[in-house]
């Protein structure tokens, strides 16, 4: 079965990451992760993408790049297989390095690439491999290049320090930069995990226009949610926010308030929502039953079976509705 293909257009942005295959220290070398740096450049130059943030760590990479043209899958092609080929010839070694297919979370433009990039350039510090106040002298991260004269032209310093502050790209602004990043790890350790683990959960970072937009994406194409490389959780995650989006749509043309449906498992009401969106929505049964209060999911078969049949889902009024939400 062929793959699929990722969410890919001009002008967007994504938090990248890979693991070494078993979590093994594939970077644990200087060697390795020179090499690995090297090729990232050589892939930035040729495929013309703007990095806002990177750190390669011992057993994984985070990328946040920007790709002007739609060649994200082509030039990760690129990057991963180009650097597992140097690996493997440098230790007389065959096998894959990497785990797998990258991962690739899309995230919105300005002030969410910059928090994102933020949780990157702090993920040495959360490794325990650098204390908080020498976050910057982490060697294999963007935070050590950016404030170096001779950094690569495709490092990208501007959403950082606009989006942190208007900061100038000077030393004294990378040091104000690094500064807030210690208050940023300085603050509640359980609302700093929090923000972390809602980065690394989201199957797409924005706001809702954002991932509407995104949403629209994918069904223009007619693709799935696994397109975007994201673990399971984040398809969950993805699939729900789009049906308790048709969901709201729907109920608001029929005129019901999802907010005081009757308590009754089978009442019509909830039918009638349940029907029309298994009839144009790739739904599942355990969500419909959770989120309108059915009861048990094998419960919904027979109930939308007769529903059906009553022929309540075939009045003009209703149909009208259905085809204005669910097209």
């Amino acid at each position: 079965m062929p793959r699929q293909l990722r969410l890919e257009f001009s002008g967007a942005c994504y938090h990248v990451i890979n693991r070494g295959n078993y979590r093994q220290p594939i970077f644990g070398p200087e060697g390795a992760a020179r090499s690995f740096y090297r090729c990232l450049d050589e892939a930035c130059t040729s495929h013309g993408w703007l990095v806002h943030a990177y750190s390669i760590m011992q057993n994984h990479f985070h990328l946040v790049l920007e790709t002007p043209e739609p060649n994200l899958s082509e030039g990760m092609q690129w990057l991963q297989g180009t650097w597992a080929q140097r690996f493997n010839r440098y230790r007389g070694i065959k096998g894959r390095p990497f785990q797998g297919r990258f991962f690739a979370k899309p995230l919105e433009p300005g002030h969410v690439v910059a928090q994102v990039a933020h949780y990157v350039h702090l993920n040495p510090v959360e490794a325990g491999l650098v204390p908080v106040e020498r976050v910057g002298d982490y060697r294999w991260s963007s935070l050590a290049s950016f404030p170096r004269r001779d950094r690569p032209a495709w490092l990208e310093p501007a959403t950082v320090l606009g989006e942190s502050g208007r900061l100038n790209d000077t030393l004294t602004g990378w040091r104000r930069y690094r500064e807030n990043l210690g208050v940023l790890w300085e603050k509640d350790p359980v609302m700093r995990e929090k923000g972390f683990a809602k980065l690394r959960r989201a199957w797409a970072l924005g706001s809702p226009a954002y991932r509407a937009e995104l949403r629209s994406r994918l069904q223009d194409r007619r693709e799935s949610f696994s397109i975007l490389g994201a673990d399971r959780e984040a398809v969950v995650a993805a699939r729900a926010e789009l049906w308790e989006e048709q969901l709201r749509g729907l109920a608001g043309e029929l005129g019901i308030s999802l907010d005081s449906l009757p308590p009754k498992k089978s009442a019509d009401e909830k039918l009638l929502l349940a029907a029309a969106m298994k009839l144009k929505t790739s739904v599942s049964r355990s969500w419909l039953a959770q989120r309108l209060q059915m009861g048990a999911p094998a419960s919904l078969g027979p109930w939308l079976c007769r529903f059906r049949k009553s022929g309540a889902l075939d009045q003009a009024a209703v149909q009208t509705a259905i085809s204005r939400i669910l097209p």
